[in-house]
């Protein structure tokens, strides 16, 4: 294997991923509509950065390949080769999709955490912390109600 192919399977290199980046076009619904488009518990999520409770998703037991999507609005957040079981109750990973998340900080519980949500439709998804598995040493912490997966 190649250092270009051991880069883009660690994720650290993709044009793909940059040029899918560039080409996000941003979902701006207005309230009614996001609550007419999602269940009650996403909707909650999704657009008033609640969580749900621990070990409540089906998606946290998920092991089959494929991809991890908005609920919202389907843009592809993560791959199931970055799915690891973090024992905290909601599906994490190790890695997301290049682009396709935006970051800001989250005060809520005083202290600051990373908050992420979907480049796209500006969802909430969950928490990104430094306690991951290597190669990255990062947890995305992701509401499971807030993903649709997508078998390969």
């Amino acid at each position: 294997m190649n250092r270009r192919k051991v880069l883009i399977s660690l994720g650290a290199l993709s044009m793909a991923g940059v040029a899918r980046a560039e080409t996000i076009k941003p979902l701006n619904l207005s309230d009614a509509e996001w609550k007419k488009r999602l269940p009650p518990a996403a909707y909650q999520v999704l657009r008033k950065e609640a969580t749900e409770r621990p070990y409540s998703s089906p998606l946290n037991t998920e092991k089959r390949k494929g991809t991890f999507v908005c609920l919202g609005c389907d843009l592809p957040l993560f791959s199931s080769d970055a799915k690891f079981d973090s024992g905290t109750g909601w599906p994490s990973f190790f890695r997301a999709l290049p682009g396709n998340l935006k970051t800001k900080t989250d005060y809520k519980l005083v202290y600051p955490r990373t908050e992420y949500h979907c480049a796209r439709c500006g969802g909430h998804h969950g928490h990104l912390f430094n306690d991951g598995p290597k190669p990255t040493g990062l947890r995305y912490c992701n509401n499971g109600v807030a993903l649709k997966f997508i078998p390969a």
